[in-house]
């Protein structure tokens, strides 16, 4: 029995996610995962009692993360878009909070797939955009006890918060307990220095945790640094849940925004059950 729950991302299992996708719990259960990440790409597609049925039928916990697409972004300039990121971002706190997810997870700051050159003084407008609609939906998740796990994303992904640095940037003009982050080896692996060091340097902030390659592919497959990535979870007294995300090339609309172009495993059951095996060697 490992210390940490292991679990496996909705994106690997079917996208959008939806009340059709029950059979994905017990997927997931047959594999040996001890969590369900579900995605809340489109909430009229996928509802609480389905969640929470599937949940108990199978004794899986749910994690809930977002999906942050054009009209979902609370840094954009127009105020009624960021508005409907807030409102957004509220559902999925509602979701999480009826589930028992502890929190909302996700690069919430912006829409994925972002990237222009700025200005500093337009980058601090973006930046404090972000802190001013993600203040509000922090407070609302507070009063369900839930917190917002924020993902720092590589620079072909976003122009605002790649590395933990600029993600504890945003924290403090956030400046709210249960705002915190969520970490992806693959996007680490990108931005960070060291890995290690950036996870240290997050501390108890870190709030959960995502793994896959440097190529989104199978985790143990590749060059991530893995010794040192546990040591830093290690270091930091991490307790929370880590969860293997990868995507399925087909859903053209994400593979565009994470320019995915190929397959990056033989399949997605073998990334899953791969996967999920090399974490379970790597951390008894």
């Amino acid at each position: 029995m490992s210390k940490y729950d292991f679990g496996i991302s909705s994106f690997v299992l079917a996208s959008p996610f939806t009340d059709d996708d029950g059979d994905q719990f017990d997927y997931a259960k047959e594999m040996g995962f001890n969590l369900i990440e579900v995605c809340i790409e489109d909430p009229s597609q996928l509802t609480t009692d389905f969640l929470i049925a599937a949940s108990e039928r199978t004794g899986l916990p749910i994690s809930i993360c977002g999906a942050f697409g054009p009209d979902r972004d609370v840094s954009h300039e127009n105020a009624e878009m960021r508005q409907s990121g807030v409102d957004y971002i509220k559902l999925c706190i509602d979701m999480a909070a009826a589930v028992g997810s502890p929190h909302v997870a996700g690069p919430m700051y912006s829409t994925t797939g972002k990237t222009r050159l700025l200005s500093p003084d337009e980058r601090s407008q973006q930046r404090q955009w972000a802190a001013d609609s993600l203040r509000l939906v922090a407070d609302y998740g507070a009063d369900r006890n839930v917190a917002l796990a924020i993902e720092p994303l590589n620079r072909f992904e976003t122009d605002l918060v790649n590395t933990v640095e600029q993600g504890l940037q945003l924290l403090e003009l956030i400046d709210r307990d249960n705002a915190g982050f969520m970490l992806d080896t693959f996007h680490m692996n990108i931005e960070e220095k060291h890995i290690g060091d950036a996870i240290r340097l997050a501390g108890d902030k870190v709030f959960h945790f995502q793994v896959s390659e440097n190529d989104r592919g199978t985790p143990g497959t590749g060059n991530v640094a893995w010794s040192e990535t546990w040591q830093a979870l290690d270091d930091i007294g991490y307790s929370g849940t880590i969860v293997i995300e990868s995507f399925l090339p087909t859903v053209k609309e994400i593979a565009r925004a994470v320019s995915l172009w190929r397959p990056v495993a033989p399949s997605m059951d073998a990334l899953a059950r791969d996967g999920l095996a090399f974490l379970q060697r790597e951390i008894p």
